[in-house]
């Protein structure tokens, strides 16, 4: 297999034996496509790129790179804004292996060989990769396949690579739409592992929903830094998609300034949310409710508590509706039904044969692990809460959020998410 690890600082030689020049790069275009086409190579002589040969001109990269023209017969070629420089851009920097879901270093790139084309077939993101440019691949090859370890191959296919150029905005948003396709927490996971460069650059392009639910999924800390380095509007916008819960959690830990200040930006009736919640103690169950949940007035049957859940603003924005929430026209919690009994009920049936009447609630005070205690007690996914004095449902609690108080949030993050 050719590697362009082999092809850096090699002599061309045109179609007589001559010299032309040594590699210094290699060029190649529609590199969004499974196995971009290599369009031409850069030669050096001295420290600066003298020239270009175009790809229809090479006769063999290997073993030795040989031209099919004599020297005085190159035709000139001018490299093009849409090519991508193989070694200077590419090799040793960071990409995101599609399949694998992960940030990757680039030690060598992979050619090979279609028909009368060259193309980039993959990357080695292995050890073995960093062994061959060091020249110590066969040596240590030999030794591992003497001790029964042979070296395991490192590539991964072009088709699932992602590469991230901060600087190369075109590029970036090819990339983006790879990456948007991964699940939140994998975006996540790669947002994280980024060097910090490429992961605001990245951040920037993503769009609002898909940046706030990878957001939701990241650390704290990953959280804030992506977060200051937006500008104030979209990071406005960015809260207003994040569930209010998460929103306020993240708001507490920005400077007070820049808090009030995106606050002033969300629309009214998101920031009123987030309000609401970080009155209360970042510890409570009012502090880590969350205002989005599904309810119904009290009375209706079964097929008209559907028909007015999918006219409901409020249920189209919970995630998590394991439950409906039955309220009176104070908002005064009256009862709960599982979604499941609501679907398989009659449509005309009444819904007093399926709600619980004194579900298990909690005040806006009630500490988190006691939240904690009553979702495990109780095998809930989720708890309401409701004001002490009035009975009005607040919000309510998700599995998820009640035990980060006993499950460090690095190990939350990787629970599956059930809502």
């Amino acid at each position: 297999m050719l590697y362009a690890s082999r092809l850096q600082r090699q002599q061309v030689w045109d179609a007589w034996g001559h010299p032309v020049g040594r590699c210094a790069d290699i060029l190649v275009r529609d590199f969004e496509q499974p196995y971009p086409s290599l369009s031409a190579l850069a030669l050096r002589n001295g420290d600066a790129v003298q020239r270009f040969i175009a790809a229809e001109q090479i006769s063999s990269l290997f073993p030795s790179i040989t031209l099919k023209v004599p020297k005085s017969e190159v035709k000139p070629y001018e490299a093009h804004s849409d090519e991508i420089w193989l070694l200077d851009r590419v090799l040793d920097r960071q990409i995101v292996d599609t399949e694998g879901r992960r940030v990757v270093r680039v030690n060598d790139l992979q050619l090979a060989r279609v028909g009368d084309q060259y193309c980039l077939s993959g990357v080695d993101v292995g050890s073995r990769g960093l062994l061959r440019r060091l020249g110590l691949e066969s040596a240590v090859q030999a030794i591992a396949s003497m001790l029964g370890r042979p070296l395991s191959s490192g590539i991964i296919p072009w088709a699932d690579v992602a590469p991230l150029h901060q600087e190369d905005p075109i590029r970036l948003r090819v990339s983006r739409d790879k990456i948007t396709r991964l699940h939140p927490a994998d975006i996540a996971a790669i947002l994280n592992d980024l060097d910090r460069p490429t992961g605001k650059a990245l951040a920037r392009t993503l769009n609002n929903e898909t940046l706030a639910d990878a957001l939701e999924e990241s650390p704290l800390g990953v959280q804030v830094t992506v977060l200051s380095h937006l500008a104030p509007e979209r990071a406005a916008d960015i809260l207003e998609e994040m569930g209010p819960d998460e929103a306020a959690d993240l708001l507490t830990d920005l400077p007070a300034q820049t808090s009030a200040q995106l606050l002033g930006l969300m629309e009214d009736e998101d920031a009123a949310d987030v309000r609401n919640l970080l009155y209360y103690p970042e510890d409570s169950a009012g502090g880590i409710m969350t205002t989005e949940f599904a309810c119904v007035p009290d009375g209706l049957r079964a097929g008209e508590a559907l028909e007015h859940l999918r006219r409901s603003p409020d249920a189209q924005d919970d995630e998590a509706m394991y439950y409906v929430y039955l309220v009176d026209e104070m908002r005064k919690l009256s009862g709960v039904v599982s979604l499941r009994n609501l679907v398989m009920a009659p449509s005309d049936a009444s819904l007093d044969k399926w709600v619980e009447r004194e579900p298990v609630t909690v005040d806006p005070h009630t500490s988190q692990e006691e939240v904690a205690y009553l979702v495990a007690k109780y095998d809930l996914l989720s708890v309401p809460v409701v004001d002490e004095g009035s009975g009005e449902l607040l919000g309510v609690v998700t599995v998820d959020d009640a035990i980060d108080a006993v499950l460090p949030t690095a190990w939350k993050k990787r629970l599956p998410r059930f809502f």
